[in-house]
């Protein structure tokens, strides 16, 4: 594919121990706009920064003496047993960065046994990603209407994932200022192929004097009707992702919504938003103890998911850092990056006394007062 600016390595790089060393090296295998798209947020990139550093406000204590004879790091969640936190984020495009783009991220999530969220916007048709035995998830875009949004979750439905989540935060997209000045553009070779059975969006007119995000945009959005709505056409688990504020989750939790997950989109999006390792704890706190929470947006290393387990979250959702991997070395890589965040999360667990998941608690949190 021309557009690949270096063919991925055929095995793992030397050197590359860290999912840092895969962001840092991850360039040099992209063509520069598609990089900075990759890489950039909204705005001036406040969010992207904050969801980047807002885990250094959580200093974790040392604990010594905990017994670790039955210790392990399995989950449950909507009736199934995960093996460790880790899901993979639903991710756009990852034809960008390699010629078998979502083919290659879900034959390292199957080696993983990790679950994987399948983009609507990917360039892999579902149907071929959920030919390779695994656990499949589907991310849901609102599609302007109930008819086309149907037409695509019975795809989804009929590809055999297992649960659904509807993405309701990027009806905007804030991603602008550094792909704009690179000059990005989607490859023609690239397409969305879960869409391409459907009908192209009916163009909206306006009048001169209103907002295309405002009267256009935000007009084809999902409300609360459509939500209800939505709930009706599956049994699945069905998640909404893009939840910051508690009062959101509370009111998803009420019209039956089985889960969310808390993502500020990898500060994509609304310039200016707390990172979205804060949000955690609040939102836990308004929906209990027992409503399942799953968070992105910002997770680089172990100690960043032990984080957002001790706040609550039951679990975590991998985003860029799969197109790093997936950039550098293949499924090799995705694989190689779950394994890191594997491991690091069994030494965090272990350097804090914390057995299991169940025993990650805000308790491991050092207290300056």
């Amino acid at each position: 594919m021309t557009h690949i600016k270096k063919p991925a390595s055929a095995s793992i790089p030397h050197g590359i121990v860290s999912i840092s060393d895969y962001e840092k090296s991850a360039r040099d295998y992209m063509r520069h706009d598609i990089a900075e798209y990759v890489y950039s947020g909204s705005g001036d990139e406040q969010t992207l920064y904050r969801n980047r550093y807002g885990f250094q406000n959580y200093q974790i204590y040392n604990r010594v003496l905990a017994d670790f004879s039955e210790s392990n790091t399995s989950v449950q969640l909507f009736g199934k047993t995960l093996a460790h936190p880790f899901i993979l984020a639903p991710v756009a495009h990852q034809g960008l960065v390699h010629p078998d783009g979502e083919r290659a991220t879900a034959m390292a999530a199957n080696a993983m046994q990790t679950p994987m969220i399948i983009s609507s916007l990917s360039n892999i048709p579902v149907e071929e990603i959920t030919a390779q035995k695994g656990n499949y998830w589907f991310q849901l875009y609102w599609q302007g209407n109930r008819v086309a949004t149907l037409s695509l979750l019975k795809r989804a439905l009929e590809a055999g994932v297992e649960v659904i989540v509807i993405t309701l935060d990027a009806a905007v997209s804030g991603v602008r200022n550094r792909p704009q000045r690179a000059g990005f553009f989607l490859p023609e070779a690239l397409c969305e192929a879960n869409l391409s059975d459907l009908p192209p969006p009916a163009p909206r007119t306006l009048e001169p004097d209103q907002s295309p995000a405002l009267h256009g945009f935000m007009q084809d959005t999902p409300g609360v009707e459509d939500l209800l709505w939505l709930r009706e056409q599956t049994n699945l688990p069905l998640l909404a992702k893009g939840v910051t504020h508690p009062a959101d989750a509370v009111r998803l939790m009420n019209i039956g919504f089985d889960g969310i997950i808390v993502s500020n989109h990898g500060g994509r999006t609304l310039d200016g938003m707390p990172a979205a390792i804060d949000c955690i704890a609040p939102i836990r706190k308004a929906v209990g103890a027992e409503y399942p929470i799953l968070f992105d947006s910002g997770i680089r290393r172990g100690t960043d998911a032990l984080t957002a387990l001790a706040l609550g979250a039951n679990a975590v959702c991998i985003g860029r850092p799969q197109m790093w991997g997936l950039a550098v070395a293949g499924a090799a890589g995705v694989a190689h990056c779950i394994r890191i965040f594997q491991e690091e999360l069994e030494i965090a667990m272990a350097l804090s006394g914390c057995p299991s998941i169940t025993d990650i608690t805000s308790e491991i949190f050092w207290a300056s007062n």
